[in-house]
């Protein structure tokens, strides 16, 4: 098996559960967030600082890997956890966000994809054969169907069509896919609309994938709405099946997500913010640059051990990002992470210690109200 999940423990009160996904690169306990590594890195952090902070899986992305620097070249260092040095597990992403969110620059059929780069405005074609052949020359432990992923808001029969497609396309890359030490992945689509998203689900549960991902959201759409079309998919898929959010990276988000009954996550929220001079701390976002921690002598986040905060202050990392210079970028990005694998900590052993729900009530709710924002 590619890929085995063992559910070790449920809440009793709510939907979350502690589990542990094995895969060939190593042991991942989960609830767990996946840092993004679109091009083959963590953006700012190596891969021994992830495995420091105890970072089991990353995310990468085919479709960028794909026009930039080319699988190919990846395929002759041996894939992608020799071409970026890292022994943890590989989660690639097949990259049909990043192409439908090019707009005019594709045309979509049945068939596949046609797009143009957003590099250099070369043309080209990939259809889910072709995407699952790219990620098995990737190596990824976890690949990723081509999908469909309609914007928010879409109309009822757009959203049905994207439905459908996506699952044609997921036997598709069924079918193609070649690998025995590479898990592939469904992806539920269905936006907003409870009929669509509970077929998606179904439909695809009767093709027996080892795991499925839930697409479609942290697309615009307000949060209640999310939470009810999680509430709606997760109904419908195989409850021994892992679970995975696409997109999702806020703490508030995470909780309820985990409350719902998902298992991992990934966002670049806590990457990207960190390169802007946001933190994300007990007491919500931290905007660092601010005038007003030209002299603070404080770390980052008081409740925070990470090794940011422990050895810089406030002042000094708002000093680093007003110079331009790039070790504020990886302070600033370290503690996000930390920040988000912690969480994920406590609530893993809120779950083990039967104390979920008492934990989202007292510590969630603060969460959604510090950070009801961004996903």
């Amino acid at each position: 098996m590619p890929i085995k999940f063992t559910i070790n423990q449920k809440c009793s009160q709510t939907a979350a559960r502690l589990g542990t996904l094995q895969t060939t690169h190593g042991e991942i306990k989960t609830p767990a967030f996946m840092p993004v590594g679109t091009q083959g890195t963590v953006k700012a952090i190596t891969v021994r600082e992830l495995e420091e902070m105890g970072t089991g899986l990353i995310l990468s992305n085919c479709y960028h890997l794909f026009l930039r620097p080319g699988v190919e070249l990846i395929a002759r260092h041996g894939g992608l956890h020799r071409f970026m040095n890292w022994n943890g597990a590989i989660l690639t992403d097949s990259g049909g966000f990043q192409i439908f969110s090019l707009g005019g620059l594709r045309k979509l059929s049945d068939e596949g994809v046609e797009f143009t780069s957003h590099i250099d405005g070369s043309k080209h074609f990939l259809t889910p054969e072709r995407v699952t052949r790219l990620q098995n020359m990737l190596g990824a432990d976890i690949a990723m169907v081509l999908d469909q992923c309609p914007p928010y808001p879409a109309e009822y029969a757009v959203v049905r069509e994207a439905v459908e497609r996506s699952g044609r396309w997921a036997l598709r890359c069924k079918k193609a896919h070649l690998r025995d030490d590479q898990a592939l992945f469904a992806i539920v689509q269905g936006g907003v609309y409870e009929d669509l998203r509970r077929q998606s689900a179904a439909e695809l549960a009767d093709l027996d994938f080892p795991g499925y991902a839930i697409g479609g959201l942290s697309v615009g759409e307000p949060k209640n709405l999310m939470y009810e079309a999680l509430d709606w998919t997760v109904l419908k898929l195989p409850p021994e099946k892992i679970r995975y959010l696409m997109g999702v990276g806020s703490p508030d988000a995470l909780l309820e997500a985990v409350r719902a009954g998902v298992d991992i996550f990934d966002c670049v929220l806590p990457t990207r913010i960190a390169r802007n001079g946001r933190v994300m701390t007990a007491k919500g976002y931290l905007p660092i640059r601010n005038s007003v921690y030209a002299t603070d002598l404080a770390p980052l986040d008081e409740d925070c051990s990470c090794p940011v905060c422990r050895n810089y202050s406030r002042a000094y990392i708002r000093h680093l990002l007003n110079a331009g210079e790039i070790l504020a970028l990886r302070l600033t990005t370290y503690h996000n992470l930390y920040y988000l694998d912690n969480l994920m900590k406590e609530i893993r052993i809120a779950i083990a210690e039967e104390r979920f729900e008492k934990y989202y009530q007292e510590v969630g709710r603060e969460l959604i109200k510090l950070y009801g924002g961004e996903v």
